[in-house]
């Protein structure tokens, strides 16, 4: 089942219980979710908790998570259990402040980024980043979906980020590997070589190189891969101790039972096993930057026209509650960027900006047209529209992007919602019902049959 030159390895692995490990990557995968706690106060019936995450819970089933609609509307992300120990990682080595700034280098599909959005929440800017166009756009919807309008989503090469200096708090690099970590999945095995594991820490170094000049002084760098492979994991961080002044930070895990402190030569990392803990395979490490950068001058650049007239101002009050400082105008469409004008305006003359933070509404000749991100976010004020509950059925049918018929709409525009969390608008035109669920976005799967038991119980 696994490649031989693998088990040779994890077998000689001293920190690896290699017969524990490769029985537990014979088993089913443990399903787990984190709640946007924002929007949803709901615990799913018959969980567990994930001790090292608030919000995070172990669920006793594979729910169908397509054909639920408070995942499209934000309310929680499926994500694996051992990639929430960030949340540990943040909470021990980050002092709280005022404002804060994040990248993550390496975001889609999104579960590391919607929790970091979560953990930094209004006081913070969070810069997530995917180099491959259709990735990027899977990340901004998830971010969307998840709606705390604090980030901006970039697809760069990581190599744009080395002129933005001493810029980030904090700067997560959940980096490109061979997958081992992943290996109850026989694609991951299939795709995995000896050679693959080299080319993937030469890339992972390169990677590591092009970040570290944006992170600040006393900044924290998070390196993360879902590998066993200690020529990408721990022996990739003790190269980079040895290019620039950065020292590992230990961690406490004495509360964990399960997780593995790595010692190797002076560098401390935590390796997550399959069979010691519930979880997939994960080697996280947390470096402290101890040298000066210089940080990068700021740069005006017109990002687009902050002169919002009374009467748009007037709308975008109306409709939510974004800070009259974030807004401008770009083209036809009125925007909050997340975090602060001023560091869009600098991350704007470097990296390529898919998403600057909250699409509010286009200028349509003399109308104002609310944008499906302004329904997903936690500044949107519900009650500024007449709103439609729907049930399961015609909420998928919505989602679906079906033609839907509702007798009880107001004419104009309605919040869609269910369970009273909005999932985007329609637009009543008396003869007709527009959906303006994204096009893009729209389940493809067969809706016809409908299991309701086959989405979490809250």
């Amino acid at each position: 089942m696994f490649p031989e030159s693998f088990l040779k390895r994890i077998n000689q692995q001293p920190y690896i219980d290699s017969d524990i490990l490769l029985k537990a990557l014979r088993e089913p995968a443990p399903v787990s979710i984190r709640v946007n706690d924002v929007k949803w106060k709901y615990t799913p019936l018959n969980s567990k908790p994930i001790k090292w995450s608030d919000n995070g819970f172990y669920l006793d089933r594979r729910p169908s998570f397509t054909l639920d609609p408070l995942f499209h509307a934000g309310c929680y992300y499926p994500q694996e259990s051992s990639s929430m120990f960030l949340e540990k990682i943040i909470r021990q080595t980050v002092d709280n402040k005022d404002y804060i700034r994040v990248l993550d280098l390496c975001g889609a599909p999104g579960g590391k980024s919607t929790h970091l959005s979560s953990l930094i929440g209004q006081n913070g800017l969070l810069v997530s980043n995917e180099v491959i166009r259709s990735r990027a756009n899977i990340l901004d919807e998830n971010l969307t979906k998840w709606g705390l309008s604090n980030c901006i989503v970039t697809q760069s090469d990581p190599s744009s980020f080395t002129n933005i200096h001493g810029f980030f708090d904090i700067i997560l690099v959940d980096a490109p590997c061979s997958g081992e970590g992943m290996f109850r999945d026989p694609v991951a095995i299939n795709e995995w070589s000896e050679e693959n594991t080299t080319l993937c820490s030469v890339r992972q170094k390169r990677i590591l190189m092009d970040a570290w000049p944006s992170l600040k002084e006393n900044g924290i760098m998070i390196y993360s891969t879902c590998t066993f492979n200690p020529g990408e994991n721990e022996k990739n961080i003790k190269w980079l101790t040895g290019k620039h002044k950065a020292e590992t930070v230990r961690l406490d895990i004495s509360e964990y039972n399960g997780i593995t402190e790595i010692d190797y030569e002076g560098i401390f990392g935590y390796g997550f096993y399959p069979g010691s803990l519930l979880g997939e395979g994960l080697f996280v490490s947390v470096l402290r930057k101890t040298s000066e950068e210089a940080g990068i001058k700021h740069i005006e650049k017109s990002g687009g026209d902050r002169r919002l007239s009374k009467e748009e101002r007037g709308v975008v009050n109306e409709w939510t509650g974004f800070p009259e400082e974030n807004l401008f105008k770009k083209d036809n469409e009125i925007i909050s960027v997340a975090g602060t004008y001023n560091d869009y305006n600098l991350l704007s003359s470097t990296l390529r900006i898919i998403n600057p933070g909250t699409r509010i509404l286009t200028l349509k000749a003399r109308n104002f047209l609310p944008s499906h991100q302004t329904a997903l976010s936690v500044f949107f004020k519900k009650d500024s529209f007449p709103s439609v509950e729907l049930t399961l059925d015609k909420a998928l049918n919505y989602l679906h992007r079906d033609n839907i018929i509702l007798s009880d709409a107001t004419k104009g525009w309605n919040t869609i919602l269910y369970n009273g969390i909005p999932l985007g608008f329609i637009n009543n035109l008396g003869n007709r019902v527009n959906n303006y669920y994204p096009v893009e976005w729209r389940i493809r799967m067969d809706i016809s049959r409908i299991v309701t038991e086959n989405i979490i119980r809250w």
